[in-house]
This record gives C-alpha cells, sequence and structure tokens, in this order.
C-alpha cells in the first residue's frame, strides 16, 4: 500500500468518523442547552476540520500531494490523537 493510499484510508476509515463523532456530541450539548460559547466555537473548529480532511481526501484522489507531504500529514494526525 503506498502511502497516499495509507493516508487516504486513515482519513477515510478513522479520522472522519472521530471528528464527526465528536460533532454529534458538541450538537447533543447545544441541544440539550447545556452549551455555552466556547462549545459553539469548537463545534464551528471542528467542522472547519472536517473540510479540510474531506479537501486533502480530494487532493488525494486527484494525486495532488507527493510521499512527503502524506507522511507529515500522518504523523500530525498521529500527535493529534495522542493527545486527545
Amino acid at each position: 500500500m503506498s502511502i497516499q493510499e495509507e493516508l487516504k484510508e486513515l482519513i477515510k476509515n478513522d479520522v472522519l468518523f472521530e471528528i464527526e463523532d465528536y460533532i454529534d456530541e458538541l450538537f447533543e450539548i447545544i441541544a440539550a442547552k447545556k452549551d455555552d460559547e466556547r462549545t459553539k466555537e469548537e463545534l464551528e473548529q471542528m467542522q472547519e476540520m472536517k473540510a479540510d480532511f474531506e479537501d486533502m481526501l480530494k487532493d488525494l484522489e486527484e494525486d495532488n500531494l507527493d510521499e512527503e507531504e502524506c507522511q507529515e500529514i500522518i504523523e500530525e494526525i498521529n500527535e493529534m490523537r495522542k493527545e486527545d
């Protein structure tokens, strides 16, 4: 499997699902009226992050990311996931 394919699978099968789950949790907090301005800001940031990853998938589909870029993105994703 190429590094581009590995990144594509990571985004499709893990990252987007995790982001969508978190967005759902934020919507539940907002719906329960237990939110504050920080929750709404976090929701907006997560929606932007989701859009960024969807754009990355398009770039991967169009072969616009080289191996080095893909490796850097994978490392950044792994770091983000460790922090959570």
